[in-house]
């Protein structure tokens, strides 16, 4: 291990084999850390936080600190984030309140850029990019591959599905149905992420099932229900179609439109 001199680590915690921390940095009791991961200086981890292999952790973070939420009294909550993600410069994310599991998850191989905020309870899968000072208010779920502009914020409760991306200096109050490209304030749609969908080599066949339900169910004059009959009735066999058409029936929120 590189550990600096200046470093307060509690004799509690647990760092597996290969982590470097920076100067001044403070790892709380419950905390542990996985294989090679580098923390900057300045960083403070803490809470039952977990933290898995390969991660690197830049200056100035905040990391497993208490929810911002009046309901909260100090409840045995968590933070779990995944392996190989990139968390930049003074990024604050939050352990969870107790409402629901409990834990506030950040999957595999994200990119959280410099100022960004992850709130309690926010679960994040894996790919996901945040850009800075995006921002996620408590009980927000992100689904792979999703792109979260610069200077946005996404309202509490809501879902971000897969594949979509988010414009800089977005307000989302409502849930962004998967594969599209959502702006403005409020967010609203601008038609699918095609050459998104066509950089990660998604098949002729899905992108044309995707778009042929998009225009179905946001462009006709069908009732939303019977939209979404008609979308998964004409693509079954698509699972991102299905996926496309669950996403926006199982809305609680609503979706952007």
């Amino acid at each position: 291990m590189k550990i600096h001199s200046t470093t307060i680590i509690d004799a509690n915690a647990k760092l597996d084999q290969g982590v470097e921390i920076g100067a001044y940095s403070i790892i709380g009791p419950d905390v542990k850390i996985g294989k090679n991961v580098i923390i900057g200086p300045h960083v403070v981890i803490e809470g039952n936080t977990q933290i898995g292999e390969g991660c690197h952790i830049h200056q100035f973070c905040s990391i497993g600190a208490p929810p911002q939420d009046l309901k909260y009294k100090g409840e045995k909550t968590y933070l779990v984030i995944g392996k190989f993600n990139s968390i930049r410069e003074f990024v604050s994310i939050h352990r969870a309140t107790p409402e629901g599991d409990g834990i506030t998850a950040i999957g595999d191989n994200n990119i959280i850029m410099s100022y960004c905020h992850v709130a309690h309870n926010c679960k994040l899968g894996n790919h996901v990019v945040m850009a800075n000072n995006a921002t996620l208010a408590g009980h927000v779920n992100i689904e792979d591959y999703a792109i979260i502009g610069g200077l946005s914020g996404i309202h509490q409760f809501s879902n971000i599905g897969a594949h979509c991306i988010i414009g800089g200096a977005s307000a989302v109050v409502k849930d962004v149905p998967p594969y599209t490209m959502v702006a403005g304030n409020h967010a609203k749609l601008f038609g699918l992420n095609l050459i998104g969908l066509k950089r990660r080599n998604f098949p002729e066949k899905t992108i044309k099932g995707i778009k042929k339900a998009y225009q179905t169910i946001f462009r006709s004059q069908l009732l939303l229900e019977d939209a979404l009959k008609k979308a998964q009735e004409e693509m079954e066999d698509i699972p991102e179609v299905i996926h496309f058409v669950q996403f926006i029936r199982e809305s609680k929120r609503g979706t952007c439109r």
